[in-house]
């Protein structure tokens, strides 16, 4: 650990002592936030601490078992605190600040950190850390240099709790590791000078010198040359001779030892509720229902004569639904944008002042990736948001999604939601952290939205909306059916194809995101429904003292909750406003 950080808590630790449980509770708050930076340097880079700009984070399985012990001594120091005299505020992130230690602590038990690989991030996939890390300047891509030079160490950890994982039997999924196995050929096999890490140093700023340009691309290459691309050949091997073979056929997380109990971890974990993955299943199946019946209605309205299943292949294979090129379909994400922005004052008061920006997602992974992703600013401001879309096989992104898309991923979706926070005066960790059922479930509410700002004027369109919200109850039914019950993923592939308008191809992609991530599909409908139950509740017993720029204010001006605690906030405003 390092020695900066164990003076500062010493000096805590000490001066804490004879002062007052909040007291102690802020200065823990601020020795953890330090400990974070501390203990990630590139997530300390992308916020604009570039004191260990050349560092990754410690990723060993020592390391993992000494984060345990250091949560569990946290714990404890939690426990010992009187909150009976905090403030209001102050009990609020007592409340979520001891939550985030007891997931982890149980979540530890399961130990799924034996699974260090992921199709869709992660080791093979480490040029994309040039996405949030800066590159502004010569030193900033020298440090950058030197932190590639170091990635045998990752690997070489990554390999080490592999090993231990086949061994206690917790591995994954197979055909997922398929993909991972040909991400890690992209990087192995493959000239210096072709290495996605390399393509950072061709596109580099332009107000860095010719000289200095030389000197860094010529020091990157050899760097790769010597240093990163004999790593990934290790890791190739690796997998070849040794992991691919030992990874499990199964899909479902039930499958590991105690799979089901993680599950229901899981399942509370993400939703911030009680809720068990039966009852979760079966939400899930009566939100298709409802859903059914409104995409029922637009068939009608558009006179189709054929069946539901002809509509919905009409949709996946009709060109009139697609662009020709990925450039086109790029310009359209930038006008529904631009569209959408002027008419966000109709619905909130507070608009964040960071921007966002469009991209597109990196070659190497748009094909096992999802159709759009957000990245947050940095914390310093250096770097506005991100909106990431997929431009991968433009004959499978319909025109039909885009609207919908747009407003769940930037604005009035995750853009704005994240970046007000990050304007809010909230502890660091609530400020950059979040809660999923909240941030997904505002997401998700937010394309509801799209009708308020003028969206969705054309029945495809409408179409389109209905076939998102049906994407996120079919997760409900998908995910719960894959990990806890005895669904195949051919089971939940057809069940995806004959519920909503999505290609094949995204199907695929989502239902491996599910496998490879059990659990997170299920806060995006858990929390939108409750934060249309809220709205309703709210409409109803203010009448016509609602406002749905002030409604919109109490969800989001104190960052994100967990859906008991954001309830018992809105059922107090409520009464506020019912006096």
């Amino acid at each position: 650990m390092n020695k900066i950080y164990l003076l500062v808590i010493t000096f805590l630790l000490i001066g804490c002592s004879a002062k007052s449980p909040e007291i102690q509770f802020e200065s823990l708050l601020d020795s953890e936030w330090l400990k974070i930076i501390e203990d990630n340097p590139v997530y300390a880079s992308s916020m604009g601490d570039l004191s260990r700009n050349t560092e990754w984070s410690d990723t060993s399985v020592e390391n993992v078992y000494l984060e345990h012990q250091h949560d569990l001594d946290i714990l404890n120091q939690l426990e010992e605190l009187d909150v009976g005299n905090f403030s209001e505020d102050n009990k609020v992130n007592y409340s979520l600040f001891k939550k985030q230690y007891e997931n982890s602590i149980e979540g530890h038990e399961y130990k799924t950190y034996l699974i260090p690989f992921s199709h869709r991030g992660g080791i093979q996939l480490q040029h994309e850390t040039t996405s949030v890390v800066p590159l502004r300047n010569k030193q900033h891509y020298l440090d950058w240099i030197e932190r590639i030079s170091k990635i045998d160490v990752l690997v070489d950890a990554a390999i080490v709790k592999a090993k231990i994982g086949i061994v206690e039997e917790i591995v994954p999924p197979r055909f997922l590791m398929q993909k991972v196995y040909k991400q890690i050929e992209l990087q192995a096999f493959i000239d210096p000078i072709d290495s996605p890490f390399y393509r950072t140093f061709m596109e580099m700023d332009r107000s860095i010198n010719d000289a200095d340009v030389k000197e860094i691309q010529e020091k990157a290459l050899e760097t790769i040359k010597t240093k990163v691309i004999p790593a990934y050949v290790k890791l190739h091997r690796f997998f070849k001779e040794e992991y691919l073979p030992a990874c499990r056929t199964s899909i479902g997380i039930k499958e590991i030892n105690n799979g089901k109990e993680y599950y229901e971890f899981l399942a509370r974990k993400f939703t911030t509720t009680n809720l068990t993955p039966k009852e979760i299943h079966d939400i899930g199946l009566k939100e298709v229902e409802r859903i059914r019946g409104e995409m029922d209605a637009v068939i009608k309205e558009v006179k189709w004569e054929g069946t539901f299943k002809s509509f919905l292949d009409d949709l996946r294979t009709n060109p009139k639904f697609y662009y020709e090129t990925s450039e086109e379909l790029f310009e359209s994400y930038l006008a529904t944008s631009k569209r959408i922005d002027p008419e966000l004052v109709k619905l909130f008061k507070v608009l964040p002042s960071m921007p966002y920006g469009l991209k597109p997602i990196p070659m190497e992974s748009a094909p096992d990736t999802t159709t759009a992703y957000y990245q947050r600013p940095a914390a310093d401001g250096s770097r506005a948001g991100y909106y990431y879309v997929n431009l991968y096989r433009p004959e499978v992104r319909p025109k039909y999604e885009i609207e919908v898309l747009s407003v769940h991923e930037a604005m009035p979706g995750h853009h704005l939601q994240i970046a007000l926070a990050m304007e809010l005066d909230l502890p660091n960790f609530r400020k950059y952290g979040g809660v999923t059922a909240f941030v997904e479930g505002w997401g998700l509410y937010s394309e509801r939205l799209g009708y308020d700002l003028g969206l969705y004027k054309d029945p495809y369109s409408r179409f389109g909306q209905l076939t998102y919200d049906m994407w996120r109850a079919i997760r409900l039914v998908v995910d719960t059916g894959m990990h806890y019950f005895d669904w195949s993923r051919q089971d939940a592939i057809n069940y995806f194809l004959d519920n909503s308008a999505k290609t094949k191809q995204d199907v695929m992609n989502e239902v491996d995101r599910y496998i490879n991530w059990p659990g997170q599909a299920l806060a995006y409908k858990i929390g939108q429904l409750k934060i249309l139950e809220l709205r309703t509740k709210a409409e109803t017993e203010l009448g016509k003292n609602f406002d749905i720029k002030d409604f919109h204010h109490e969800i989001l001006k104190r960052g994100a909750l967990p859906l008991d605690t954001l309830e018992k906030y809105i059922d107090e405003w409520i009464e506020s406003k019912s006096i």
